[in-house]
């Protein structure tokens, strides 16, 4: 409305009436178009910004655990000698705490056989799997990195010493190889393949069971791992210095290559990867195969019960088809009835 019509009572026309309300419904279509695809967008950053969350705290997870492990193993075997009671308390402890600390904000794998575990029965999106993997092997590389960086090295001391007990290896790589040289024995591969694939089992088995269907660990999950690392680390240990992890392997083998010991650690490498995936494998297998068994008998049954109710509904269609037939054929009785009556009618007149 013109300063002109206010003054003379002159009201706007109706076309300019319509043309105001136009453009207001247009303005709040536009706004309600980007409120809409503001909403929309917003869950897809929230989501990508989550993983990226979990992935750090994998890493750091792993950081975590790995550092503790090398520096306990290291530290109380080359000052007091190796106590597998220790070992095993301290080993079991570290990942029961952190994952406890930091399961909550990502899935509490720390290990790339539970991730690859999780995957194989979908607990797990490939693409996170992949980055939770990179992630702990780059927090064993860390952890590797500052365990060698930190430690007092003398003439008398050589870093050999430390990386000994903390580096991962079977027959003369075994931490306890020196003690069993004197008796003219080592442990084999062989062994070292079945002792570390018994506490694969063992600590997949423990993860997977603590994992709900979405991949978010229950509140068992910490004192599971943490009895399951713990045990693996019991009777692992004087065998291949307790790998149970590949990243945890990993991180030290790298730093303790060339570093004077009996066994390059990289060259050994590769049964601490195998066996625990091996043993994923094994565990995701039987999980697969439980479901599908449990599938399988729930169909058997609700075909056991759906069964007689169709059963039933077939008798009752048949008895309906019979009902119908004999009604057409009492009415074709009737009409040759009737017309057997009414020829004889004709006949008599």
């Amino acid at each position: 409305m013109t300063q002109f019509e206010s003054e003379n009572g002159i009201a706007p026309s109706s076309e300019e009436g319509v043309a105001s309300q136009d453009a207001a419904q247009a303005t709040t279509y536009d706004d309600a178009a980007s409120n809409l695809n503001t909403a929309n967008a917003t869950p897809a950053i929230s989501a990508t910004a989550n993983l990226w969350l979990r992935v750090a705290a994998e890493l750091l997870g792993s950081f975590l655990i790995f550092i503790v492990i090398y520096l306990a193993y290291a530290l109380s075997a080359a000052l007091y000698g190796a106590n597998l009671a220790f070992i095993a308390v301290a080993t079991g402890l570290v990942y029961a705490i952190v994952t406890f600390v930091l399961g909550r904000i990502s899935v509490g794998h720390f290990n790339p056989a539970v991730t690859i575990a999780a995957m194989l029965t979908s607990k797990t999106q490939l693409l996170d799997g992949l980055l939770y993997i990179i992630a702990q092997v780059l927090g064993g590389i860390a952890a590797g990195a500052v365990f060698k960086s930190v430690l007092p090295v003398s003439q008398s001391l050589p870093v050999k010493l430390w990386f000994t007990y903390a580096a991962n290896g079977f027959e003369s790589g075994s931490v306890s190889s020196t003690a069993l040289k004197g008796a003219g024995v080592s442990f084999s591969i062989t062994l070292a393949i079945l002792v570390e694939v018994i506490a694969g089992v063992l600590i997949v088995a423990a993860a997977m069971s603590t994992l709900g269907k979405d991949g978010k660990g229950t509140s068992h999950q910490p004192w599971a791992m943490g009895l399951a690392y713990g045990a693996g680390a019991a009777f692992t240990y004087p065998v291949t210095g307790a790998a149970l992890n590949p990243a945890r392997a990993t991180g030290v083998a790298i730093f303790a290559q060339n570093q004077g010991l009996t066994q390059e650690p990289l060259q050994q490498l590769w049964v601490f990867w195998i066996v625990p995936v091996l043993a994923a494998a094994l565990v995701a297998l039987v999980m697969v195969a439980q479901e599908l068994f449990a599938k399988s008998a729930a169909t058997t049954a609700v075909a056991a019960v759906t069964e007689p109710e169709a059963v039933q509904a077939d008798a009752a269609a048949a008895a309906d088809e019979g009902s119908v037939e004999q009604s057409d054929a009492d009415v074709r009785d009737d009409q040759a009835d009737s017309q057997g009556n009414a020829n004889e009618g004709i006949e008599a007149n």
